[in-house]
């Protein structure tokens, strides 16, 4: 596709950097990326630097490199201090600024993110507007899904996918967008009309260091660099704080604050999920019958309602909607095979996100809850005592156990979820997972409801650089046959 574009000249993007008249016809931050004409970044990552892989850059046509090192090269090379914060433009620039042509909702927040741009997705699709979402369960365009790497794909993937959307004929988007992918400029070149904040709790702090960091990271989204108005959740700290500091216009909702712009004015619970009525300031009406369940699910749904509403859609199309609405992969989803006992499979990964899952659960539970939860291992270690205790204190039976460990030993991390815990006749450490989800089964009896927690849609398990496969639904669907 942009391989057979017209080159552009890099001095028309900016003669300081590029003093020199190269055709480009194509950016890659990936050398495998690279085809003929394209203009390779090589910048520094975690691990290594891009340079290293200059070479396979040119074997496969690059035409000038743009890094922040010199390079002695065979192919004219061009020096900035830190070209991360200039891919977006530039990628942004070559595939003539796509995100103009686009109506963009971004959506940021520890947890929430995955559920809350699936259901602005589905009520666009539902009210026959053709629409993409990028995620971390992929890239959605229209009906076709491709799977990818990261909740928010590099700079220039970004854009390429965007100019993509301009040539189908797709003019709506919606965006998981990371705390990483803020700090490291992967969404620069991007105009949102609409930016969401869900929520924030601890997460990420291997990376972000102090939540400090990680709010203002967030934060950043916020601005008229990015945005034209906001949705910010005011249910907890950081969204109230967030909500007062904000400087484009924006927009409150909330679960029970009725002085919100955006809340709920009932919410029934029934044995299928939630009959709601969402009231704002002004006077929409939304009502209807809501099918996801979990109270957490009752803040993506006002996020998304709010959101397209803001965008045009009327509060009757809303209403009609609603009911219509899915879950998401791995998000609470239900392993149904003949069972007597409830079977929920769901990805939350943070304290916050365990606990929610663990109160929603147990407002539609008649019978004990059987929580199963790992930490994963070169992550963030000090949410690991955080996430054991809140397994502890939301289960009836808590069972500790691996979760992607990579390369650390799951000893060593099992030991930092349990400890200082009392764990007495209702804590049990099983190293091995797909023996703690046996376990969990045998357990159950009627009314009672199995909890996976962690892994959500995930189809791997990484142990030492290796990913072996493992999808806890298959997992749990095997084990309740196992067990009778």
């Amino acid at each position: 596709m942009t391989s057979n574009r017209k080159p552009k000249l890099l001095s028309e993007f900016d003669s300081k950097i590029f003093g020199q008249d190269v055709a480009i016809k194509g950016v890659a931050i990936n050398a495998s990326n690279v085809k003929e004409g394209y203009l390779f970044l090589a910048l520094s990552g975690a691990n290594t630097h891009g340079s290293n892989f200059l070479e396979t850059a040119i074997n496969n046509g690059a035409a000038a490199v743009l890094s922040d090192i010199k390079l002695n090269s065979v192919i004219p090379s061009f020096i900035h201090p830190n070209p991360r914060q200039i891919v977006g433009d530039i990628a942004s620039w070559f595939y003539d600024f796509p995100f103009k042509s686009l109506t963009a909702v971004g959506i940021t927040g520890t947890n929430g993110k995955t559920t809350s741009a699936s259901l602005v997705k589905q009520i666009w699709e539902i009210n026959e507007i053709d629409s993409a979402l990028i995620g971390t369960l992929g890239v959605e365009i229209g009906k076709d899904i491709a799977s990818g790497t990261r909740t928010t794909p590099e700079a220039d993937e970004l854009q390429k996918i965007a100019f993509s959307l301009q040539e189908k004929g797709i003019k709506h988007l919606v965006m998981e967008v990371s705390s990483h992918a803020i700090d490291q400029f992967r969404i620069k070149g991007c105009k949102y009309k609409v930016v969401a904040f869900t929520n924030l709790s601890q997460d990420h702090l291997d990376y972000h260091k102090t939540m400090e960091n990680y709010f203002q990271a967030k934060a950043k989204l916020f601005t008229q660099d990015y945005a034209e108005i906001a949705v910010i959740n005011i249910d907890n700290e950081y969204g109230k704080r967030l909500f007062s500091e904000v400087k484009i216009p924006a927009v409150s909702i909330s679960r029970n604050d009725k002085t919100a712009d955006w809340f709920y004015e009932k919410v029934n619970l029934n044995s299928d999920g939630y009959k709601v009525e969402i009231r704002s300031k002004v006077g929409n009406v939304i009502s209807g019958n809501f099918y996801l369940k979990g109270d957490f699910n009752l803040d993506n749904l006002l996020i998304s309602v709010a959101s397209t509403n803001l965008l045009g859609l009327s509060d009757s199309k809303l209403s009609n909607t609603i009911e219509k609405l899915k879950a998401v992969s791995g998000r609470l989803e239900q392993i149904d095979v003949g069972q007597k006992f409830t079977a929920l499979v769901d990805y939350a990964h943070t304290p916050d996100a365990v606990s929610r899952v663990l109160k929603s659960v147990r407002s539609f539970t008649n019978g004990r809850i059987i929580g199963v939860l790992g930490c994963g291992g070169e992550r963030d270690a000090s949410k690991r005592p955080l996430m054991g205790s809140a397994l502890l204190a939301g289960s009836d039976v808590a069972i500790f156990t691996s979760d992607n460990p990579r390369g650390e030993a799951v000893e060593k991390i099992l030991s930092q979820m349990t400890n200082g815990l009392e764990l007495s006749n209702k804590g049990f450490v099983i190293r091995d997972r797909k023996e703690a989800i046996k376990f969990a089964c045998e357990q159950a009896v009627p009314g009672d409801c199995v909890v996976l927690l962690g892994k959500g849609h995930e189809v791997g398990q990484e142990v030492n650089g290796v990913v072996i496969p493992f999808d806890d639904r298959v997992e749990l669907a095997n084990a309740i046959k196992q067990v009778g």
